[in-house]
């Protein structure tokens, strides 16, 4: 049996975590990580280690590389953004997940995508801030991207053979969030307790913010056109909160194909990792009598963030990346208590409709646009 080495970016997040429970599922298909990387969770990257036994690990955080080293006196740690350049870029490894948070994962998955390695993509921001660089780096040099977020597996699986100039429209499902019939008032009174309980999916604080204000699915949009070539005007997002349908594409002729699965993550980390093949997974059988009710309803027109990356997609060059810095950034305050919850949002769009966007899209453009964001981000 060939073996089937994995690289994963982001090992000690909610992704790559999830990702080496599917590894350990698979094991006997011969999937093997034979690499790890992480921002700095040493505890668990330790774990990891001694499970795993790695060729070799990346720490982003030097200090934390360096303590780590301290405990693995044995194992090969490499660390800041070079590091995880050589990680993602491994000679022996077959597929690379990034799922690292942030613009951090530029740079690595970029690296993977030039040494001709497959990438299953889980880091949503990496494609807003980078997406039109990272796609026409694959087919330069012939490596795949294949998406792990649910909604764009949903896509990617019923697009599958599919000719894109059938395709009508893409509707990307949405939970609607915890606030989906908030009122404005109650908005602006939100906590970061209340913001942090996702009524359906488990996931980072930095994801389950966004999906609380809904930035997640604006986020999505941009990197559903990159990913698929689509345009905004035919990619619409419908609110799902039972989020049993992933996603669906409706084509010319009227017909519609929809993704379904109970809402677990497990089902695309282990599609992206095993495709085209497919293999038993770890959840049990579809019960469908848990889900005699499936409800469709619009976006909560009160909600900013998605209109604001329709609007960065317009703008297009640097304006997805430089709304993907800011949004990091005001999250980011959020958590610490320095701004509102609604606070994300409407200093988000007053940054966005006073910024300028370049053309210019190279990778020394994008950092530096990204590096403006936030710093514009910690000032409003």
């Amino acid at each position: 049996m060939k073996q089937k080495n994995v690289v994963i970016l982001g090992s000690t997040g909610s992704i790559g975590t999830q990702t080496l429970d599917v590894i350990d599922h698979l094991k006997s298909e011969g999937f093997n990580p034979i690499a790890l990387a992480a921002h700095s969770q040493i505890d668990l990257l330790e774990q990891q280690a001694h499970k795993w036994q790695p060729q070799i690990i990346a720490v982003y955080d030097q200090q934390k590389a360096l303590e780590l080293q301290k405990r693995l006196p044995d194992q090969k740690i490499v660390t800041g953004i070079e590091g995880l350049k050589e990680v993602a870029s491994l000679q022996e490894a077959d597929i690379i997940v990034s799922a690292m948070s942030g613009s951090v994962g530029i740079q690595p998955t970029l690296s993977a995508l030039k040494a001709g390695k497959n990438v299953a993509l889980a880091n949503k921001e990496v494609l807003v801030a980078a997406g039109e660089l990272i796609m026409s780096t694959a087919k330069e040099h012939g490596a795949s991207v294949i998406p792990i977020d649910s909604e764009h597996s949903a896509l990617f699986q019923c697009l599958e053979g599919k000719d894109h100039k059938s395709v009508r429209r893409m509707l990307l499902t949405a939970s609607g969030g915890p606030f989906l019939h908030y009122s404005r008032d109650r908005l602006s009174q939100i906590t970061l307790k209340e913001a942090l309980m996702h009524p359906t999916w488990q996931m980072g604080v930095k994801n389950t913010i966004d999906s609380s204000t809904l930035m997640n699915k604006g986020l999505e949009l941009i990197e559903a056109h990159f990913l698929f070539g689509i345009t905004s005007e035919n990619i619409e997002i419908v609110v799902h909160p039972q989020s049993v349908i992933h996603s669906m594409v409706e084509f010319i002729d009227g017909s519609m194909l929809a993704q379904m699965s109970a809402p677990t993550m497990l089902v695309p980390i282990q599609y992206a990792l095993s495709h085209p093949k497919r293999y038993p997974g770890l959840i049990e059988r579809f019960n469908y009598t848990h889900f005699s009710k499936l409800e469709f309803l619009p976006p909560n027109p009160g909600f900013k963030c998605i209109n604001l990356c329709y609007y960065a997609l317009k703008q297009g060059g640097t304006a997805p990346c430089y709304l993907n810095a800011v949004n990091e950034v005001l999250v980011e305050r959020f958590v610490k208590g320095e701004i509102l919850w609604i606070d994300i949002s409407d200093k988000l769009e007053k940054l966005l409709m006073k910024y300028q966007p370049e053309k210019e899209l190279t990778l020394e453009k994008i950092l530096e646009t990204d590096k403006l964001g936030r710093l514009h981000a910690n000032s409003v």
